[in-house]
């Protein structure tokens, strides 16, 4: 069984996002603060002489230094989080508000103290992904599932900060949105907490709400992170109700797992949502599941181009950087058409994960859980992919929901990621972007929900 992650200190920052030149409170309406911006009007508005090229430009030299949030790399039948937490550096953010006012650029500190968060918020998400009028809309009545080992004695309450401070609607055990239980579903008897995996579930919840802010989230708490656990937790998940299911976590690949897929990951009817890691090309469980919607991760920057953001494949270094291949044990879906690799191929479709191009997350459990942080890794892009799946309404009960993108294949309800390789591979496209599928981002990110739905 893997020991608990060691405290280690949070991350505080400062953050301000692009927005209007007309007024401070609508600059920050752009920025991410959605409807709590009359709270932050003490920051500056947007220079109007700043072009949106130079912008981007300024933002291409986001780089940071980061951390595992669960530790090493877990033992056989384990898995490890795939959140990664900003420990310095300077953000894609920091770099956009400098250029907008026409200073350097502030750095992130372990220690430093701030009100306001450093990464993506989400009207940033919902721009970069085409999901504005839809998080706005769309998601009552839905829910999605997010699994995760141990607990955060705190969930709740730092989401409630979470959207407060952006304005989004509250999300709370007394109003039925919110829901935390264990693998056997109690919400009285929990598993121990780790700090590490706090961070991963705060990572987790906040992209839901960023994503789809009118869902309803249940948080389900494996006991341990061994695949049997957090497998019993995904079918605890189902069994309550969600249509929706995201896994931010992932080990080693093992002869196990076509025996795992059948017990926890075949659920027809439910969009069910993996990480495709964060060590860089190779694949692992239960992203290779046929079962699951594997997720790989990107670098999101602003462009100068009429989508107004631009994506490559995230990859920091050999060792960091998502993680795409094809399985060594898994059987290929019947969707799933490239010929390189007879099994399954990882992955299917991908959203932001670079730490340097990271996410807000409000998180304060353990000594290491100071509040606003950034963080990065295909634990933020799960949980993203999920919200979309929920935005798109209920799939349909028979099917496969990792179906839908390969139906939307090559058409504009997808971004094609086409620049940047996480590896190196015999077989370029495993582990190379290209026009078409990829190994590392699979048939591109999300340009609304059409590609997630039931057609």
């Amino acid at each position: 069984m893997r020991t608990p992650t060691p405290d280690s200190p949070r991350i505080r920052g400062r953050w301000t996002r692009m927005g209007s030149a007309a007024a401070a409170t609508a600059a920050l309406a752009v920025a991410g603060l959605g409807t709590a911006a009359t709270a932050h009007a003490d920051t500056a508005a947007a220079d109007p002489e700043v072009s949106t090229k130079a912008i981007a430009a300024q933002v291409a030299k986001a780089h940071v230094r980061y951390e595992k949030a669960c530790g090493a790399t877990p033992k056989k039948g384990y898995a490890a989080c795939d959140a990664l937490r900003v420990t310095g550096g300077t953000t894609a953010f920091m770099e956009k508000q400098a250029a907008l006012k026409g200073i350097a650029p502030k750095t992130v500190s372990p220690k430093a103290s701030s009100d306001s968060p450093t990464g993506y918020g989400p009207s940033d998400l919902q721009s970069a992904y085409g999901l504005t009028d839809a998080a706005s809309s769309a998601g009552t009545g839905e829910t999605v599932a997010i699994v995760d080992a141990y607990d955060d004695p705190n969930a709740e309450s730092d989401l409630a900060a979470y959207r407060s401070h952006y304005g989004l609607p509250d999300c709370t055990t007394d109003n039925g949105c919110f829901t935390k239980v264990g693998q056997t579903g109690s919400t009285t008897s929990l598993p121990s907490a780790d700090s590490g995996w706090a961070g991963e579930e705060s990572l987790d919840l906040d992209m839901v709400s960023a994503t789809c802010p009118k869902c309803n989230i249940l948080l389900v708490e494996a006991k341990s992170a061994s695949d049997a656990n957090l497998g019993t937790a995904v079918n605890e998940a189902v069994k309550l109700g969600a249509k929706f299911v995201s896994n931010s976590y992932g080990g080693s690949e093992s002869s196990s797992d076509t025996s795992y897929d059948s017990k926890y990951y075949n659920h027809p009817g439910v969009a069910i949502t993996a990480s495709a890691g964060d060590e860089a090309y190779g694949a692992e469980y239960p992203a290779a599941s046929k079962y699951v919607t594997a997720v790989g991760g990107t670098a999101l920057k602003t462009s100068s181009d009429s989508r107004g953001w631009t994506e490559s494949v995230w990859k920091t270094s050999s060792t960091e950087g998502t993680g795409s291949g094809c399985s060594a044990y898994d059987a290929k879906p019947s969707w799933q058409t490239d010929t390189g690799c007879a099994k399954r191929m990882i992955a299917d479709v991908s959203a932001v994960a670079d730490p340097a191009t990271g996410v807000s997350v409000y998180d304060t459990y353990g000594s290491d859980g100071t509040g606003w942080n950034t963080y990065g890794g295909t634990s933020a892009s799960s949980p993203i992919i999920a919200s979309v799946y929920a935005l798109a309404g209920t799939p349909g009960s028979s099917d496969y929901p990792a179906r839908y993108p390969y139906n939307a294949a090559g058409t504009s309800a997808l971004n094609d990621v086409t620049s940047g390789s996480n590896g190196t591979c015999s077989t370029s496209y495993f582990c190379t972007a290209r026009s078409g599928y990829d190994g590392p981002t699979g048939w591109g990110t999300p340009e609304g929900t059409d590609a997630f739905g039931a057609s």
